[in-house]
């Protein structure tokens, strides 16, 4: 029986994918795997029993990943399962910081209590909501991940010249990408051009500050900014005073700070990026399986602190062994009646599965140095 613990509502049509060897709740004691969504776990602590944690979601900044990684704990995350979502409401951003939307509505509500003058007074006040349309304009997108790539193509869509950076972007999403957007080797190529500019990057020590106060010197004057990724890749100090310098002529992000908020010229929506039914359903059910696929069969798919690993069963036991260090040589020579085995590393940490005819090698692979975990699937 695997326990799984959920610290987050998590969509049923992921927890019910679960079959009957699992136990899943809230409340689930020794649990074998976590279910989380938002919920901070830095500060919780980590039962022997747990093997995994998934992430109903692509960010993991809420997860210890570096402890977790140390203790033999894979952590998974969902990435693209949240895109299409968090592209439609980057859209509505994109809308929102050119036509006053935002300012029209609260504006027109003055008006209630005028009776028949409404129409007038709303035909007359309305040119001071005049805002440029996107058609034409360019959008650079920071990011060619799972939703930079479908906020870029939809952009195209729509009339933009869209050009895009990413120093990591991979020859099947640069496929994916509509052919009359360009890529720049760097963000200056980018921000030095753009009328607007998106980013879809994850939080890391060298991204954080990404659009800080020398970015937007070089932007174009009465540029629109849109951070729907992370808190932190945008200085708030520097955008702040872009925006009442008029520099920036809006920024619209999804996460609410004290000092954003009520702000002029400044859309701050409450982290609604993933928030749909169909992308909580995504992220669940694709949460799930990654759960099941690991503890039932060994395979690692979308970790965010050990490698990718999968193998096809070809022996009658299968050794799940997690490892820090240059060891494999020194795994496979502990395994007796060896099969099959496949081995990769990330970093400091990697993970082997070895297929073998009996589990007779357990206390043998435990001795190795630097294996951190076994676990034996028959």
């Amino acid at each position: 029986m695997y326990n799984v613990l959920t610290l987050n509502k998590i969509s049923p049509n992921g927890t019910s994918r679960l079959g009957a060897d699992y136990n899943v709740g809230d409340a689930v004691e020794n649990p074998t795997a976590v279910l989380v969504r938002s919920a901070s776990m830095h500060d919780m602590e980590m039962p022997e029993s747990l093997l995994a944690i998934a992430r109903c979601g692509a960010g993991t900044n809420n997860i210890p990943k570096d402890a977790c990684a140390d203790k033999g704990i894979v952590v998974f995350n969902t990435p693209g399962a949240n895109a299409n979502a968090v592209k439609e409401l980057v859209l509505a951003g994109l809308l929102l910081s050119s036509r006053k939307v935002v300012e029209g509505i609260e504006w027109a509500k003055t008006l209630k209590g005028n009776g028949d003058a409404v129409g007038k007074m709303a035909e007359k006040g309305k040119g001071q909501f005049v805002g440029p349309e996107i058609l034409g304009k360019t959008l650079g997108v920071i990011g060619l991940g799972a939703i930079g790539i479908l906020v870029a193509n939809a952009a195209a869509a729509l009339g933009m010249k869209v050009i895009g950076y990413d120093p990591f972007l991979s020859v099947n999403n640069a496929l994916k990408l509509d052919p009359s957007i360009k890529v720049y080797p760097t963000v200056d190529d980018i921000i030095t051009v753009s009328d607007y500019v998106t980013i879809h990057v994850p939080l890391l020590p060298d991204t954080k500050d990404l659009i800080d106060a020398d970015a937007i010197a070089k932007m174009k004057d009465g540029v629109r900014i849109l951070n729907f990724s992370r808190d932190g890749l945008v200085n708030s100090t520097a955008v702040l005073e872009a925006v009442k310098s008029g520099k920036v002529a809006k920024y619209v992000t999804d996460f609410a700070t004290d000092d954003v908020l009520a702000e002029e010229n400044v859309i701050c929506l409450p982290h609604l990026g993933a928030s749909t039914p169909e992308s909580e359903d995504n992220c669940a059910v694709m949460a799930a399986d990654q759960i099941m696929e690991y503890l039932e069969k060994g395979n690692i798919i979308n970790s965010v602190n050990y490698p990718n690993v999968t193998m096809a069963k070809s022996g009658a036991v299968r050794y799940c062994v997690l490892f820090k260090g240059d060891i494999v040589k020194n795994i496979t020579a502990a395994v007796s009646n060896l099969k099959a085995v496949e081995a990769k590393t990330r970093g400091d940490f990697g993970y082997a599965i070895v297929d073998a005819d009996d589990d007779a090698s357990v206390s043998a692979l435990e001795a190795v140095s630097g294996v951190i975990k076994v676990r034996v699937i028959k």
